[in-house]
């Protein structure tokens, strides 16, 4: 496993980070921990999840993740790097959602709660409220770093634009600094390329991107004809399967990965390990977000880890994927 440094902290985290979307809802709680397991033996140290995980959950499901996750963590809690994330929509109220200081306040609360632990290593904005100033929101997770419920704080679904507005805030009133960037990445979504990785190096962000399969379409498992019972594609998700159909569901990206298909099988290795692959060999990227609603799921996204992608093989992918990093996305 390779390990790299987090922004400009003192961290080191694993090259591949276990995400825990799945947890409580696609996957459960027996299997979650054998997730887990294999991601720990793998030598992965570095856990993130968010309070509104499982994706797709309901409001009676929100949460469960981060009680899965922390009831695997007792006992060896001081092993791991454990990120969440807050901000989205965790009850009826108005103010059950959003980077507002009364929600942002309560949710490290709850999420702690849920963990079963006193901080956690990385605290993040889920994604951007554009109906609270943005002096509220770092102010209030100035609070969150200085109580000790966080160490380090980052986002999550941000605009370059917006992110760099919001570190400007935090370097004038002299709070703490976001650290890291999470956004969503891989060959077929390659917008971020054009800002916000270079925002990310010249601020000496962390970037942890997640989706690297592009919700599994990146295996290579499924047709454009087939209609998937299971997994981020399908109905058992919700409105979560429907925004990753409109995302990715689409002849040009099926045609994309018969491509990309048949490269990996030129190179003799699986698609799922070449597109994780892909991600890690960018010089911004610090550790990528890989999930999994079955164990069997991992092996080889995990393999990756000791991988190196060839320069010529990257500029492979590089060249046949280069539409997606020009436009911007529908969702």
């Amino acid at each position: 496993m390779q390990f790299k440094k987090f922004s400009r902290t003192g961290l080191m985290v694993s090259g591949l980070c276990l995400g825990t979307g799945t947890f409580g809802k696609q996957t459960d709680e027996a299997e979650s921990f054998q997730v887990l397991d294999k991601a720990a033996d793998t030598g992965v140290n570095f856990i993130d999840t968010a309070d509104i995980y499982p994706g797709g959950g309901t409001m009676s499901e929100v949460g469960r993740s981060e009680e899965i996750t922390g009831r695997w963590l007792k006992g060896k809690r001081d092993r791991f790097i454990v990120g969440t994330k807050g901000g989205g929509p965790m009850g009826a109220s108005p103010w059950d959602r959003g980077s507002s200081r009364k929600h942002l306040l309560d949710a490290i609360d709850a999420s702690l709660r849920r963990l079963n632990t006193d901080y956690v290593d990385l605290y993040q904005v889920h994604m951007d409220d554009a109906e609270t100033p943005l002096d509220e929101t770092v102010e209030a997770l100035d609070a969150i770093v200085r109580s000790g419920k966080a160490r380090y704080i980052g986002v999550s679904n941000f605009l370059a634009y917006r992110l760099a507005r919001a570190i400007g805030r935090q370097d004038t009133l002299r709070l703490a600094r976001f650290v890291s960037a999470q956004p969503r990445y891989n060959l077929l979504f390659r917008e971020i390329e054009r800002e916000l990785l270079p925002l990310a190096q010249e601020e000496n962000l962390a970037v942890i991107p997640f989706n690297p399969l592009a919700g599994g379409l990146l295996s290579g498992r499924y047709q454009q004809d087939e209609k998937p019972e299971t997994g981020r594609f399908s109905a058992e998700v919700g409105q979560f399967g429907a925004m990753y159909m409109a995302r990715y569901w689409h002849q040009r990206e099926f045609e994309t990965i018969e491509k990309l298909r048949a490269i990996a099988q030129e190179a003799g290795e699986p698609l799922a390990k070449l597109a994780v692959a892909w991600v890690m060999a960018n010089p911004a990227i610090t550790s990528v977000i890989l999930g999994a609603s079955r164990t069997g799921q991992l092996t080889d996204t995990l393999a990756a880890s000791d991988y190196t992608l060839a320069p010529e093989l990257k500029a492979r992918l590089d060249d046949l994927t280069l539409e997606y990093r020009r436009g911007d996305a529908t969702r």
